[in-house]
């Protein structure tokens, strides 16, 4: 319904336009840039919905909605009677507010509308705005571009923007929020700031060089501050893709031998029925995936067949995919039945994945393991002591829920890890986009240490510093601002 309301107050901005008649109505010139409009409120039934406009023609639509009522002061809601410029009918009865630019979110003339929200209103609206002549139904993400094009948002801030729209959990609100208020971008614009000083450095020494007057150790002063940068740019780029999976989901394998609870425990954490629960081993034959909110995070959870030779062709295409997976994976969760450890299938699963999970975690690698002993409430009370030898582990009863609020601490840690902490420490660096820029940053410094010319010395800290600046302004890439604002609705 709301997708072909769009197209009709598409095809009203573009049909022919009644002249305005009032004299200084703030009506746009010929030529001069378009004003456009959208809703920006959610899409469906509501109890207020907000529209919005931005364009040197926003006050000219104000006044036509609202006439005969001269523009409210600005930044203030004033109650209105909206009708329709072309017939006159009543539309409805709303807050409007006025913000002239550059005071507004795009650093254009601004208004806003904030009606009812049935749809008859928002139609109503919509269309009497796309017969105001200037006026036309906005794009994806065009509200925020013209932001960031009148210097409002830096592409960072943008991007921060995009991610809070798009958050799903706590830790990814917590993050773009950060992000939105500018702290990579004030980082990034602190790194181009000591490259400047680098640069100048460098080229009052091969402008002033032979000048009595050049102090001491100019080249020695831009060399440090070099080094300096690059410590802290290697340290940001040994972030292990922290930031990215906080913004896409970490990716966490439920594996076991058959039987020991696998499902369940997805079931269990998931608070809904993803995979079938049986008795039977070797019920799941394939991976199972479903995105889920484990303590805060993004994650993206998969419940795998059981570990062991396969009965059959299905049964062995579904542990060749689990093992695949299991290579994959960011954590894993690794599921044995407390009541059969002494099994040779769980006897088997410790040998080959979880004591070689835990000694490559050892050896530097990122992924990293949990290791669940469900089926606790099946245990007596004297065997409650385990295997010594056994490797750290966690009692769990997918049965009773036992255990399952120490299960969830321990994952809010595992996943701080793997994810980052988005409410400490330094800003993470959330899209490839990023890590490309930095390392192109660090290669140029690189260049920069090796150069045996001062002159291309100095070139390699331009292109260092225009990295950076990619970073925060996009570098004028109509191909990567594309990309970027298209992740918006159209309201925004």
């Amino acid at each position: 319904m709301w997708r072909g309301l769009w197209s009709l107050v598409a095809r009203a901005a573009r049909g022919p336009c009644r002249p305005c008649t009032r004299q200084g109505s703030g009506a746009p010139a010929p030529g001069s840039g378009a004003t456009i409009f959208a809703l920006s409120s959610g899409q469906g039934r509501c109890g207020i919905a907000v529209i919005r406009t931005s364009g040197p023609a926003s006050g000219h639509a104000l006044r036509s909605l609202t006439a005969p009522r001269d523009l409210p002061p600005a930044r203030r809601a004033c109650l209105r009677l909206l009708t329709d410029p072309r017939s006159e009918e009543p539309l409805d009865r709303a807050l409007v507010l006025w913000f002239p630019g550059p005071q507004s979110f795009t650093g254009e003339d601004c208004a806003e509308f904030h009606v009812h929200g049935g749809p008859a209103v928002v139609s109503g609206v919509l269309q009497a705005l796309g017969r105001v002549p200037g006026l036309r139904p906005a794009e994806a993400g065009e509200f925020t571009r013209r932001a960031f094009a009148h210097g409002k948002l830096s592409l960072t801030e943008v991007e921060g923007l995009a991610d809070l729209i798009h958050a799903e959990t706590e830790a990814q609100r917590r993050q773009a929020l950060r992000q939105l208020d500018g702290e990579l971008g004030h980082l990034c614009r602190g790194w181009a700031e000591t490259l400047t000083k680098a640069l100048a450095h460098v080229e009052a020494y091969i402008d002033f060089g032979e000048d009595d007057n050049l102090e001491e150790g100019v080249l020695e002063r831009a060399d440090s501050q070099v080094q300096e940068l690059e410590v802290a740019l290697n340290a940001h780029l040994r972030d292990a893709r922290r930031g990215q999976r906080l913004r896409s989901g970490a990716h966490v394998v439920v594996t076991g031998p058959p039987n020991a609870g696998k499902s369940s425990l997805v079931n269990l954490l998931s608070r809904k029925p993803v995979s079938i629960v049986s008795p039977e081993p070797g019920t799941t034959r394939d991976v199972l995936e479903t995105p889920v909110d484990l303590a805060g995070f993004p994650v993206l959870l998969s419940d795998t067949a059981g570990l062991r030779e396969g009965e059959g062709p299905v049964e062995q295409e579904g542990v060749r995919r689990a093992r695949e997976r299991l290579e994959q994976a960011d954590l894993i969760l690794a599921v044995l039945d407390a009541s059969d450890l002494a099994s040779p299938s769980s006897c088997n699963f410790l040998d080959t994945v979880v004591t070689s999970a835990i000694a490559q975690s050892h050896n530097g690698n990122s992924q990293r393991l949990l290791l669940v002993l469900n089926k606790s409430d099946l245990l007596l009370a004297g065997d409650l002591d385990l295997s010594p030898e056994l490797p750290p582990h966690l009692l769990l009863s997918c049965l009773t829920g036992e255990g399952l609020d120490g299960l969830l601490e321990a994952l809010r840690k595992e996943l701080t890890a793997v994810c980052g902490d988005p409410s400490a420490g330094p800003p993470l660096l959330t899209r490839a986009r990023h890590q490309h820029h930095l390392q192109g940053c660090l290669e140029a410094l690189g260049h920069y240490k090796q150069a045996k010319d001062v002159a291309l010395a100095a070139e390699a800290l331009r292109i260092a510093r225009g990295h950076l600046a990619c970073l925060t302004s996009g570098g004028g890439t109509e191909e990567i601002l594309d990309i970027i604002f298209r992740d918006f609705c159209v309201g925004k």
